[in-house]
C-alpha cells in the first residue's frame, strides 16, 4: 500500500503528465483538496479542478525541490511554472488568457486512507499568482 510520499510523487508525476485518469486513480472518492484558488470535496470535484488548471496553462508542469522523506503524511516544496493561455477561474475574477508566464512557489500535504489521497494541501501565495498575470492592487 503506498505511503503519503509514494502518493505524492504519483499525483506529481500525473499532474506532470496532465493525466486526469491517473488523477483520479490516486485519489479516494471523498478526498478534499485545499488550496488558495479552491476547496474540492469528492474525488470528481477534484479531477475537475485539475482540468481547468491544465486548460488555463497548457504547459503547466511541477517541479519538487525539497521533499520530506517520512511516510505520513507526504509534503514537498515546489515550483510551478506554466503559460497562460487559456480562461481560469481565480478568487472573484475569471481572468481570460494572457500569454504570461507564471512561476510559483508552493508546497503541498498528502494524508492518505486505504492507499489513496484523503486529504490533499496546496499552499502558495495567491497575490504572487495575480501579479504574474498582469493584476494590480487597486488601493484607494
Amino acid at each position: 500500500m503506498p505511503y503519503g510520499r509514494q502518493l505524492a510523487d504519483r499525483v506529481l508525476d500525473a499532474v506532470n503528465a496532465h493525466d486526469l485518469d491517473r488523477l483520479a486513480a490516486c485519489y479516494d472518492r471523498h478526498a478534499v483538496l485545499v488550496t488558495p484558488l479552491s476547496m474540492c470535496e469528492g474525488r470528481d470535484r477534484i479531477i475537475g479542478y485539475w482540468k481547468d488548471l491544465f486548460g488555463g496553462f497548457v504547459d503547466l508542469a511541477m517541479t519538487v525541490w525539497n521533499r520530506v522523506e517520512y511516510t505520513e503524511p507526504g509534503f514537498n516544496e515546489w515550483m510551478m511554472t506554466g503559460t497562460h493561455t487559456g480562461t481560469i477561474a481565480l478568487p472573484d475574477v475569471v481572468a481570460d488568457a494572457s500569454g504570461r508566464r507564471i512561476t510559483l512557489r508552493g508546497c503541498g500535504v498528502f494524508h492518505t486512507k486505504n492507499g489513496l489521497v484523503a486529504t490533499h494541501r496546496h499552499y502558495f501565495d495567491l497575490l504572487e499568482l495575480y501579479c504574474q498575470l498582469g493584476f494590480s492592487l487597486d488601493i484607494d
